[in-house]
C-alpha cells in the first residue's frame, strides 16, 4: 500500500502533466486557428448554439442578480442616508465584477458542460477517429470553432446579463424609492467610467476563451465509456470555474496597476 506522500506526489505530478498537456493543446490551437481550411459555417452554427440559446437562463440570471443585489444593499445605504448612492454602487459592481463573474459561471455549467459532453461521446463512440482515418482534420471542426465561438460570445452574453441586471435594480429602485427610470440611468452612466467598462469587457474574453478551452480539451481527451463522458462534462465544469477565479484575480491585479496608480 502506497503511503500517503507517494499518493501526494503521484496526485501533484498528475497534476502538473494535465496542466502541461492543457498549455500544448492551447498551443495547438493557436496554430491552427489560423491555417486554411477556416470552418466558417461550424463557427456560425456554434455560435448560435451558444449565444442565442443562452439568453434566456443569462437574461433570467442577470435580472435577479440586479433585483437581489439592490434589496440586500437598500437597507445598509438607508442606514447611512445614501440611498442616493445606489445606482452608482449597483452599476459599478455589477459592470466592473458580479456580472462578468457570475455570468461566467452560469455560462461555464451551460457551454463548458455541453462541450465537454458532445465531445466526449464522439470520442466514445468512435466518430472523431473516424473523421482521422477520413482525412480530414477533426482538431480544425471541433475544437477550434468552439473555442472562438466561446471567446466570441461570452463577452455579449455578460453585456446583455449586466444590461438586464441594471434594469432589474432600476425596478426595485422605482418601487422602493420612487426613482423614475430616467433619472437612474442617468445616474447609472454618469457613475461608470471607461476605466469600469473596457478592463471589464477585455477579461470577458479571456473567460470565453477558458470555457470553450477547457470544455475542449476534456471532451477531446475523454476517457472511454459512458464513465468517462460524464466525468468530461463534469471535470469540465469544475477545472473552467477554477480558472475563471484565476483569471479574474490575474485581471483585477493588472487593473490595479495601470488604472488606479
Amino acid at each position: 500500500m502506497k503511503s500517503k506522500s507517494t499518493q501526494l506526489a503521484t496526485k501533484f505530478k498528475s497534476f502538473f502533466e494535465e496542466i502541461g498537456d492543457l498549455a500544448y493543446f492551447a498551443g495547438r490551437f493557436f496554430k491552427e486557428v489560423f491555417t486554411r481550411p477556416f470552418e466558417f459555417k461550424e463557427l456560425l452554427r456554434q455560435c448560435y448554439n451558444m449565444g442565442n440559446r443562452s439568453l434566456l437562463l443569462v437574461g433570467v440570471t442577470g435580472f435577479i442578480l440586479g433585483l437581489v443585489f439592490t434589496l440586500q444593499s437598500r437597507p445598509t445605504l438607508m442606514e447611512f442616508g445614501a440611498e442616493s448612492w445606489m445606482p452608482s454602487m449597483v452599476s459599478i459592481s455589477i459592470v466592473r465584477e458580479i456580472g462578468p463573474v457570475i455570468i461566467a459561471l452560469i455560462c461555464a455549467g451551460r457551454i463548458g458542460s455541453g462541450i465537454g459532453a458532445e465531445l466526449g461521446s464522439m470520442r466514445v463512440t468512435e466518430q472523431i477517429d473516424a473523421m482521422e482515418v477520413s482525412g480530414t482534420n477533426p482538431f480544425k471542426y471541433l475544437v477550434v470553432t468552439r473555442i472562438l465561438a466561446a471567446t466570441l460570445m461570452l463577452p455579449l452574453l455578460i453585456i446583455f446579463g449586466d444590461a438586464i441586471a441594471l434594469v432589474g435594480s432600476a425596478i426595485v429602485e422605482n418601487l422602493k424609492g420612487e426613482v423614475s427610470f430616467l433619472l437612474y440611468f442617468n445616474k447609472v452612466t454618469n457613475a461608470l467610467e471607461f476605466s469600469d467598462v473596457i478592463p471589464a469587457t477585455i477579461k470577458t474574453f479571456f473567460f470565453g476563451f477558458a470555457i470553450g478551452l477547457v470544455g475542449t480539451f476534456k471532451g477531446y481527451y475523454c476517457k472511454k465509456g459512458t464513465v468517462g463522458v460524464g466525468e468530461a462534462s463534469n471535470s469540465a465544469v469544475v477545472y473552467t470555474s477554477m480558472l475563471l477565479f484565476v483569471i479574474d484575480f490575474i485581471a483585477v491585479f493588472i487593473v490595479d496597476i495601470f488604472f488606479e496608480v
